[in-house]
């Protein structure tokens, strides 16, 4: 997997050899090179690294792994319903209604849309953050606070501008998470977005994602964006949620 804009080789390589059997086998199915060790080195080029954490993906010195396990405090009743995106997703009448995150990443939001009753179908195109993002799935199943929400989510490597028009389901809620550049003054969140970058980048073609979105005909589409920033497409919305630094712009059919 190349990436013409970072210029940057993903490469896949076990910590030791008790996981070489497992990196063997993700490198097979992502179709990449396979490193002898994962020895740390001073060059640019990324690295899923696989360890008896799991899945991280390694950049000089920067480390990225998917770690639901940090929005435990952010899932607890009268916590959760105060979450914007919660609030902007919120249907009435279903009882386990139907929640399409089209643009996964690390699914934290996939994961509190499923802990607020939602089954969610998340879409992953880049199959390296899929790859994270089943590892972090994996490892929070045997987590008692997280795994009630985490068999509610079903995860799919495929492209979901083709995919949305073609669900078998009707969903109450697409839900639509474009990347923008990330403005956030603390250094680490800005290493998680310059590591993320070199594998996905902005999305290019904001008003085929939401006519993808259209097309799946939800009750509503719920659309993260910066607080400041631009309607996707330019596409006005019904009404908007805004928080500090972001905003969630809601779409009712």
């Amino acid at each position: 997997m190349y990436d013409r804009e970072c210029g940057r080789t993903l490469r896949v390589a076990a910590a030791s050899s008790d996981y070489a059997e497992q990196a063997s086998a993700l490198a097979a199915r992502l179709g990449l090179p396979l490193c002898p060790r994962a020895e740390k080195r001073a060059d640019a080029n990324p690295l899923l690294r696989v360890d008896a954490d799991g899945l991280a993906l390694c950049m000089q010195d920067m480390e990225l792994s998917a770690d639901l396990s940090r929005l435990v405090g952010r899932l607890r009743p009268g916590v959760l319903q105060r979450e914007l995106l919660v609030r902007a997703a919120k249907v009435k009448g279903a009882e386990e209604p139907l929640a399409v995150d089209a643009t996964a990443g690390l699914g934290e939001d996939a994961l509190l849309l499923a802990a607020a009753g939602f089954r969610v179908i998340a879409f992953e195109a880049n199959p390296a953050i899929s790859a994270l993002l089943a590892d972090a799935l994996h490892r929070a199943l045997a987590d008692p606070a997280l795994a009630d929400a985490v068999r509610r989510i079903s995860l799919s490597t495929q492209d979901s501008i083709r995919a949305l028009p073609q669900l078998p389901e009707t969903p109450d809620v697409v839900y639509l998470d474009p990347m923008f550049p990330a403005r956030a003054k603390s250094a680490a969140v800005k290493k998680k977005f310059q590591i993320l970058h070199c594998l996905e980048h902005p999305c290019a073609n904001e008003a085929g994602l939401l006519q993808a979105a259209r097309a799946a005909h939800p009750l509503k589409i719920v659309v993260k964006r910066p607080a400041k920033g631009p309607h996707l497409a330019g596409a006005v919305p019904s009404y908007t949620l805004v928080g500090k630094s972001i905003r969630y712009d809601v779409y009712v059919s």
